[in-house]
């Protein structure tokens, strides 16, 4: 918890609880999978990839048609769900650069500060965790010393997470020799004699300096929610909301998959055994989580948030559907992805709404369903989105903005204007009429285009506003 908001609480400069706070409060979810394209989900359409929990628990309740990642890349996006704001706003404009700020107000300090239990799980992606010893992308190396930041920094009880990428099985190792079609990149079969295997490169981490080294063998999206199952029953039985976030590695590069899961796919080639079977091995757990649930009689008091952080990796058999673009491009392909919400009994099951919204929006809609105001005067790029999940609003009342290089976004409820990080070479389409952007209609429309920059470029002055410390008051 930073300094700032720990004063604000104590002074009571902000009100956090309105009269409109549900008796019990809910627990909340938010599950994010990694380069899951918007059609790599049956939910979506897609009748080769098997997920039946995933379809299941999508069923119980509203799917989005278009949602998306705040960016097309892993690390910002990650940014984007815990603070309701642009990445570029805290100087996470890629991955594997900058860190969470502790400045950043976070979801997971607010809610703790509110008596929830907190803990994060999976993949972290916002910053280092070790200065002592090589590890992932960029701990243990002195020139990132400056990145170093923990989940218990921010708001979180409990953590039990990676810097970046693993394998999706066994997760800490890789194979000594490949055969036929595997490759360290892409992926290959899970090796059953861990004699033939050589260490991955990276740790899971619990704490400061706290390696957690057992039950890491395996499928890892079972390992992951080894630990999130305790973590739900823990709190249950000590009568306390829980908050987390469960952040898959699946089904990011390499796809790894065991013989099991790739028999479900026993007809296609390779590469689509490893990648679908990576992903039918997250959806059981899935299954599993809501199976913990109703276990615990906590089902209707749980909400779940579900999406993807980026669309699909280039060159892998994961699908962005009619959408152009993938993983780092700001076209539609890059950025909308597989999405639902679900609060069994609280909000209606089997619907699909096609309002516009994306992953800043979560920590604004968590705030108003518990009744409580964002502690602080400074930009959020997300707005609640609670009435349009009821029903009762079905167009966006304020644009999204994107930032990913080479590229910069302005998307309203129906246009979207694209164009380069100089503010040059725009151009304009229309998503209500044009969902796979072939139509480039900026020279039909100049006066809207020239609106939709100038609101561009006002935005973008207050994120570097921002970058540059301008909200953090003393």
């Amino acid at each position: 918890m930073n300094n700032r908001l720990s004063i604000m609480l104590v002074l009571g400069m902000c009100s956090f609880i309105s009269c409109q706070s549900p008796k019990k409060k809910p627990n909340i979810i938010l599950i994010m999978t990694d380069d899951q394209g918007w059609y790599d989900a049956g939910f979506n359409g897609n009748t080769e990839i098997k997920t039946p929990f995933l379809d299941a628990l999508a069923s119980e309740g509203v799917v989005f048609n278009r949602f998306y990642s705040a960016s097309a890349v892993c690390s910002p996006t990650r940014a984007s769900l815990i603070t309701g704001r642009n990445p570029l706003r805290m100087d996470i404009p890629y991955a594997n650069t900058g860190h969470m700020r502790v400045e950043e107000i976070t979801i997971s300090e607010i809610l703790k500060e509110e008596g929830y239990a907190t803990g994060h799980f999976g993949k972290w992606h916002l910053g280092t965790l070790t200065k002592t010893i090589p590890d992932a992308n960029r701990g243990g190396k002195e020139k990132y010393y400056k990145d170093y930041t923990i989940p218990s920094e921010h708001g979180y009880d409990t953590f039990f997470c990676t810097e970046s990428k693993v394998p999706t099985y066994d997760p800490m190792v890789s194979p000594k020799e490949f055969i036929a079609g595997e490759s360290m990149r892409y992926g290959w079969r899970a090796v059953e004699n861990h004699d033939l295997t050589n260490n991955y490169g990276t740790v899971y981490w619990k704490g400061e300096n706290q390696m957690d080294t057992s039950n890491v063998q395996g499928d890892d999206s079972r390992v992951i929610m080894d630990r999130v199952v305790p973590f739900i029953e823990n709190s249950v039985k000590t009568k306390q909301s829980f908050f987390s976030t469960i952040w898959f590695h699946t089904p990011h590069l390499p796809v790894v998959s065991d013989s099991l899961d790739r028999s479900l796919y026993a007809d296609m080639d390779l590469p689509k055994q490893l990648f679908y079977g990576s992903i039918s091995a997250m959806d059981k757990q899935i299954g599993r989580l809501w199976e913990t649930l109703k276990k615990e009689g906590i089902e209707e008091e749980t909400i779940i948030f579900f999406c993807s952080d980026n669309g699909p990796e280039d060159q892998t058999p994961g699908s962005a559907g009619m959408f152009r673009g993938r993983k780092r491009s700001l076209y539609e392909g890059g950025v909308r992805v597989p999405a639902f919400v679900t609060w069994k009994n609280n909000l209606e099951g089997g619907i699909k709404i096609d309002f516009p919204a994306f992953t800043s929006d979560y920590l604004p809609t968590i705030l108003d369903i518990l009744g409580i105001q964002y502690p602080e005067e400074r930009p959020l790029d997300g707005i609640s989105i609670w009435d349009a999940l009821e029903g009762n609003v079905k167009e966006r009342p304020s644009p999204m903005g994107f930032i990913c290089t080479p590229n910069v976004s302005w998307v309203t409820h129906q246009y979207k204007l694209i164009g380069d990080e100089n503010l040059k070479n725009f151009e304009l389409y229309d998503l209500l009429k044009d969902k796979s952007e072939k139509n480039n209609i900026i020279k039909e429309f100049p006066e809207l285009a020239e609106q939709l920059k100038t609101e561009l470029s006002e935005w973008l002055m207050t994120v570097e506003n921002s970058k540059n410390g301008m909200d953090y008051r003393e």
